[in-house]
């Protein structure tokens, strides 16, 4: 039997270059279910629903829906709010008044904790509703799925940013031989390993790529750049911002940290500056860095199509699943084909992805731990959709020179 009444969609944590595809896919989808009735947005995700804040969702005319596909950031506005128990029985007192009978939330780890959490109070209090998560993090850190949407176009823009920082670097080697590129990622190089994808020949940059699944060995690293800058060419390093040494500190943490969120989750800055320090220090060689800051994660240029795609249908299937009678699951994207590339959705458990994060695994990583392998290009090219844009290469045929020395 359909279960008759309202449905609510927020946006949570980071905001992507795709999220707002996973929100139209939820509206598209709720439009041919008879059993939805009304149609509701909240502001800023939980922390608006606390001060009753949501919109009609069917108020919006459907070119705004449409477009919605191509708009980076939250087009509701989200939050990172971690929820007291006092919140989550308000929380629930406003779903019921609202007659909310299908909740949805669109965000990571901890959007999936909150999600189950004010699953399992309805259930308590006798409250019939439909809960599922839909997944999004640019990190690529949710476990139980092949990837998070969000994630490919942030990779697309890092691989244009490595393959363009790389250029610039080049075409200036003998002033600034050394570049660091810092990439965001607390504790995952998934967004770090992406800059990978800039290669089209063994020696384009970025030459040496750091994630913070290996321990970061300061001589080792002095020692791969120092070899690299003396081929002659420069060095351009792609290095997560939240690499650690082998006693698991967090190297920015030599220099500062921005303090931490309302999950306690540090927020880190100042790698590169780091590594800058330290080559100058310790190589004497001039060396820069470059950092994207947020701006990576919300690109629009960047977009990749199979990105906005996959978001998209992780929203409808959210819907589609929960009217037939799904609920406490987050949507996951199962790779069902690797050529060609396809993905299918299926359903994880709440609880377990909450509670769980996935590292990039060891095939992924070179076994000096300062690039990726085969295997990672193989599983992360398709998700950045349509290849990069082709640039020149020229011969650079020299022309013989007459006059001596």
């Amino acid at each position: 039997m359909a279960l008759q009444g309202n449905l609510l969609v927020g946006q949570s944590g980071g905001p992507t270059a795709v999220i707002n595809a996973s929100l139209a896919g939820v509206v598209e989808e709720s439009k041919k279910h008879p059993e939805i009735a009304a149609l509701y947005g909240a502001i800023h995700g939980v922390e608006g629903l606390l001060e009753e804040e949501m919109v009609d969702l069917r108020a919006e005319d459907d070119e705004a829906i449409s477009l919605l596909s191509d708009t980076p950031s939250a087009a509701l506005g989200s939050c990172r709010r971690k929820l007291t128990d006092a919140d989550y029985e308000r929380l629930l007192g406003i779903l019921k008044a609202h007659t909310i009978r299908y909740f949805f939330y669109i965000g990571g780890n901890d959007s999936a904790d909150t999600s189950h959490r004010i699953g399992r109070l309805a259930d308590a209090a006798g409250w019939e509703m439909r809960v599922v998560s839909i997944p999004k993090t640019v990190d690529n850190d949710l476990a139980y799925t092949d990837h998070s949407p969000g994630y490919g176009s942030v990779a697309r823009f890092n691989a244009m940013a490595a393959r363009d920082a790389g250029l610039d670097t080049l075409a200036l080697h003998n002033v600034d031989k050394v570049k660091i590129l810092e990439t965001m990622g607390r504790n995952t190089g998934w967004i770090t390993a992406a800059t990978a994808l800039a290669r089209e020949q063994p020696h384009d940059p970025p030459h040496l790529i750091y994630l913070p699944e290996r321990p970061f060995d300061a001589d080792r690293f002095l020692s791969a750049v120092d070899d690299r800058v003396a081929e002659g060419n420069g060095c351009v390093v792609a290095a997560c911002e939240g690499l650690r040494d082998a006693d698991g500190n967090v190297l920015a943490s030599f220099k500062h940290t921005l303090g931490t969120d309302s999950f306690g989750h540090q927020q880190l800055g100042g790698v590169g500056d780091y590594l800058v320090n330290l080559i100058a220090d310790r190589l004497g060689i001039k060396a820069r860095f470059d950092k994207a800051g947020t701006i990576q994660r919300v690109f629009g240029l960047a977009q990749s199509g199979v990105d906005v795609a996959e978001a998209k249908m992780v929203g409808a299937a959210a819907v589609a699943r929960a009217c037939e009678g799904v609920t406490d699951k987050m949507v996951t994207l199962e790779r069902v084909s690797r050529s060609p590339y396809r993905c299918e959705t299926g359903l994880a458990p709440l609880e377990n992805v909450a509670n769980a994060e996935r590292p990039v695994p060891d095939e992924f990583i070179n076994e000096n731990g300062d690039h990726v392998t085969p295997a990672f290009l193989d599983y992360a090219r398709p998700l950045i959709g349509a290849p990069l844009p082709p640039y020149a290469r020229l011969k650079m045929r020299r022309v013989a020179k007459l006059l001596s020395d």
